[in-house]
């Protein structure tokens, strides 16, 4: 048999590290801290691809001991009308994603890169997420709980936003920011799970 490699996960989200947890991953937690502006551009997708692999490139180089195992890292941009939603700067800028979310569908897409020392493979998912309608009061009362502040698209569907989503269609763990059904393959393929 052989011997099952040690996983880094190049996030610090604790969001992340819940989900590899609950599906009974071991790992350790090595974030990678680099510009997430989009290119000139730059489509949604490929942005989101971009981020997870050079991530996972740079928690490898900065992170020597991760030598041997395989880094696996994650990025999550919500889009509406094909634009990407990033973290909100204030209150005014996630009233504005939030007011255009209201009552409409959008897409979520989470991109999970692994590497190792001889490989990269790099897979986007997509959810389509219906909110209904937002009042000016229900997101400024959102925005007063502090959880919108560090999240794309100014909400965060495992917490109190929950609430505004009418249905999904897709992968719920990949709107949290990990789709698990995903990631098991690919941790299965680079030797990190049987």
């Amino acid at each position: 048999m052989n011997q099952l490699r040690k996983l880094v996960l190049a996030s610090a989200s604790p969001r992340r590290a819940e989900l590899l947890t609950q599906i009974g991953v071991k790992f350790s937690v090595m974030p990678a801290d680099l510009d997430e502006s989009p290119l000139a551009g730059e489509q949604p997708e490929a942005l989101v691809k971009r981020l997870a692999a050079e991530k996972a490139k740079a928690a490898a180089q900065v992170h020597k001991d991760t030598e041997g195992c395989v880094v696996l890292a994650s990025d999550t941009v919500v889009v509406l009308d094909n634009q990407a939603l990033g973290k909100p700067n204030d209150f005014a800028d996630a009233a504005a994603m939030l007011g255009a979310l209201s009552d409409r569908t959008h897409q979520v897409m989470t991109a999970v890169s692994l590497l190792d020392g001889t490989r990269q493979k790099t897979i986007c998912v997509t959810t389509q997420v219906h909110f209904g309608p937002l009042s000016a009061t229900q997101i400024a009362r959102y925005w007063a709980t502090g959880e919108p502040a560090d999240k794309a698209g100014a909400y965060g569907i495992q917490g109190i936003a929950g609430q505004f989503v009418k249905s999904i269609e897709g992968s719920y763990s990949a709107v949290v920011g990990l789709p698990l059904y995903e990631t098991v393959q690919l941790l299965q393929e680079f030797g990190v799970i049987e």
